[in-house]
């Protein structure tokens, strides 16, 4: 029987067992993670490079894009080095930093988003306003908020999980280090730390849920009642690429923890958690930059400058 202070490191889930297959698997992760550096470090320079995207909504996009890497650089490169040298080990300390880091950078993450769509409401619906509510100061203060609340759920999750006796071996179901993998290797079904730490980030998640779909509504309805064709086509336009990301994110978050257990298996918990974990950090990026043509032109201003 295994104990907590006896297991020096864990074995993450194998994505196969056949040579071959694990170095397609490392050539998979490796393209999509080589795309999400790629896609957040163009727009980070962008916002980065041009005052004239020194704004509120590209102030909060920087971070996001900055979460999206912190995001997949804390799971995927591990994964492809397992796969690269056919190893599942990561050692107990190292699990318990990518834990830490998945959680902080995805409650992070999900606190932007919340503030995006309240940027929206804002520019929106009580655009008089937009200045005096967004300012400079409480844009920084409101991404401090967002980073200050990933970093306490981060620490209260992480610290409440590994303190927790494992005595069911050491074997996770998982590519990475996932919290509810881990909570199955505990010597009893339920902590009670632990239910009430979900329950709190249950009724968080969806007071934040509900304020992303009140603040939708009211903008909807605004938008609606723009005279011009050309004026709501402009309001849809900064407000769809948030809306498709906070779905993406919300539905397979929710999907991945919420589903049945008679539905539940390796392969399916795997293709979820790479959906939700793996996939938006490299699709955000053309999310937000496909409709948006100032970050276009911004881009093409660089290369231009670059190579001519």
């Amino acid at each position: 029987m295994f104990n907590s202070s006896s297991i020096s490191e864990f074995l993450l889930l194998a994505f196969a067992d056949t040579r071959e297959l694990q170095l397609l698997h490392f050539g998979l992760f490796l393209g999509i993670y080589l795309a999400a550096l790629l896609g957040n470090g163009l727009i980070i320079t962008a916002i980065a490079s041009d005052h004239h995207h020194h704004t509120p909504m590209y102030f909060f996009l920087l971070n996001l894009s900055i979460l999206d890497l912190a995001s997949i650089s804390t799971t995927v490169p591990k994964a492809m080095a397992n796969s690269l040298w056919d190893t599942r080990a990561i050692s107990y300390s190292g699990c318990a930093a990518q834990a830490f880091l998945f959680i902080f950078s995805s409650g992070a993450e999900y606190s932007i988003l919340t503030i995006m769509a309240y940027d929206r409401y804002v520019a929106i619906c009580i655009p008089l306003r937009y200045k005096t509510l967004l300012g400079s100061r409480a844009c920084v203060h409101m991404a401090a908020a967002a980073w200050g609340t990933g970093f306490l759920y981060a620490v209260l999750h992480t610290a409440n999980t590994f303190s927790i006796p494992l005595c069911k071996g050491n074997a996770l179901d998982q590519f990475f280090c996932e919290i509810p993998q881990i909570l199955r290797l505990s010597c009893s079904d339920t902590h009670p730390r632990e239910v009430w730490l979900i329950v709190f980030s249950v009724c968080l998640g969806l007071g934040c849920f509900v304020f992303i779909v009140l603040s939708y509504v009211q903008i909807f309805r605004a938008v609606l009642r723009i005279p011009s064709e050309q004026g709501q086509h402009k309001a849809f336009s900064t407000c769809i690429p948030h809306l498709a990301v906070v779905s993406f994110f919300i539905s397979t978050v929710i999907f991945a923890h919420l589903k049945s257990p008679s539905i539940s298996s390796p392969s399916l918990d795997l293709v979820v958690a790479v959906l939700y974990s793996v996939v938006p950090p490299a699709v955000n990026p053309l999310i937000y930059s496909i409709r948006n043509k100032e970050i276009i032109d911004t881009l093409w201003k660089i290369f231009h400058t670059i190579y001519f």
